[in-house]
């Protein structure tokens, strides 16, 4: 089911003790202090210490997913993950914070929050409504400047509360940080198990969080590099289904699957064009492998690189109009950029060693990739080549993807020696780097857009 993002039509029936502002009214005027806000530009050398108390619930009822006494807690735990997650902020921990009563939901005792040092405040509530759905209903608040800084609300059904805790949490973040938000989506990857010479591989999908986790194949095919669509309706994976690597689709909803490139020998690294239209791949013909576009809908491959070496790996920019990819002309693996018809190929990496996996930001002004130095590690450059900076610390990073916002790279980590595979994080400054949870090991994620 979508969310409905509403200005909580259902706050203004709190009681008139909680003086609840019109939806539509300015927030208060504040009170001299200037309005909180995170920079994010340098590196968060101490996060934002910030209240996520309990939500209250106007009368506890039970539900599909549980009471709403007890939802209101879980949906706080939600947003507090996600906030901690980010790196940018530190959530007071359980001793430290207050009680909320539904009708303080609106009306914050800034007094008492102020001694807890708690710089900003999420209040809000969890409520069943008549005709089976929930709304949460979220605000936040600067504590120092004694003002409601923005509020939104959510309706959804009760097996979607996470969901809306999701959606309150970037919007907190998008107010104190002015990001994009990209708690709401989903990442799908390769779960792997078994032992290192005899590993089995499955796709499965999950928010980005780790929770909602499904398998969506069932390991009998040794899986590969999946990627979501931009509808996120199917992705796209290569696959050693019958001991030949191909491409294929496949439709989340209804489980089908298609070969993208009918009678094709090897093709592999797909992946899907901004407006969905095309899947780039790497095709190996008469043994010389290169960078062709094909047809999202069935089609003749369109062959984009013609070198001697190997092109591989190719991703578009936001826009469509250019592809960078990988390829070892130059004696040694280096990251590329050409229009997307295949006009215009230069070399924009000139650092020491290698260049592999390279995908372009979503908001266009960054690609990620793999520098392969002595260790693996992920790195930026901007498209032009320049500002190259090396991102993680681990022995074997790999597979960089984006999140919706442009700010956060998923990618996985192999242990050395053990062939573990578990799945990382990192932002742009290098700072906030964690592991990701999954039920067993995980490799080649990719991060899905936002979710309606």
């Amino acid at each position: 089911m979508i969310l409905r993002n509403i200005l909580l039509a259902a706050a203004l029936a709190l009681p008139a003790t909680a003086q609840t502002p019109a939806p539509d009214a300015p927030p208060p005027a504040a009170t001299g202090a200037a309005p909180i806000r995170v920079d994010i530009t340098g590196g968060i050398s101490q996060p934002m210490p910030i209240a996520i108390p309990v939500m209250p619930t106007p009368a506890a009822t039970s539900t599909a997913a549980g009471n709403t006494d007890a939802l209101g807690a879980q949906v706080s735990q939600v947003i507090s993950g996600d906030l901690k997650g980010s790196g940018l902020f530190t959530p007071l921990g359980a001793g430290q914070l207050r009680p909320v009563a539904f009708p303080q939901v609106t009306a914050p005792d800034y007094s008492g929050w102020l001694t807890t040092g708690a710089q900003a405040l999420i209040q809000g509530f969890v409520q069943a409504n008549g005709d089976g759905t929930l709304t949460v209903g979220c605000y936040l608040y600067d504590v120092f400047a004694k003002q409601e800084l923005t509020r939104q609300g959510f309706v959804v059904k009760p097996s979607e509360w996470r969901r809306a805790a999701h959606k309150c949490a970037d919007m907190v973040y998008t107010r104190l940080t002015g990001e994009g938000p990209y708690f709401d989506s989903q990442v799908i990857y390769v779960s792997e198990t078994g032992p290192k010479v005899r590993r089995v591989k499955r796709l499965a999908i999950m928010d980005q969080d780790g929770a909602n986790h499904r398998f969506i194949t069932n390991g009998q095919s040794l899986v590969l590099t999946p990627r979501f669509a931009p509808n996120r309706q199917s992705v796209v994976f290569m696959s050693f289904e019958n001991d030949r690597p191909r491409v294929y689709t496949y439709d989340v909803g209804s489980g089908r699957k298609r070969l993208v490139v009918d009678g094709a020998g090897t093709t592999f690294a797909p992946r899907f064009s901004p407006d969905g239209r095309w899947i780039l791949v790497s095709m190996i013909v008469n043994g010389n492998c290169d960078v062709y576009k094909v047809p999202a809908g069935g089609g003749t491959p369109i062959r984009l690189t013609t070198s001697p070496g190997i092109d591989t790996g190719g991703s578009f920019s936001p826009d469509g109009s250019q592809i960078t990819f990988e390829s070892d002309r130059s004696g040694g693996q280096q990251i590329y950029v050409m229009n997307a018809d295949g006009s215009g190929q230069h070399r924009i990496s000139f650092g020491g060693g290698r260049y592999a996996t390279p995908v372009w930001s979503p908001r266009g002004d960054l690609i990620a990739f793999t520098k392969i130095s002595g260790r693996f590690n992920i790195g930026t450059m901007s498209p032009s080549g320049q500002g190259e900076k090396i991102l993680s610390n681990g022995w074997q990073d790999e597979g960089p993807t984006w999140a919706p916002n442009g700010r956060v790279i998923l990618y996985f980590r192999t242990g050395q020696g053990s062939g573990k595979a578990d799945l990382w994080s990192v932002d742009l400054t290098g700072v906030n780097e964690h592991p990701v949870p999954t039920p067993l090991d995980g490799s080649d994620p990719a991060w899905g857009p936002l979710l309606p």
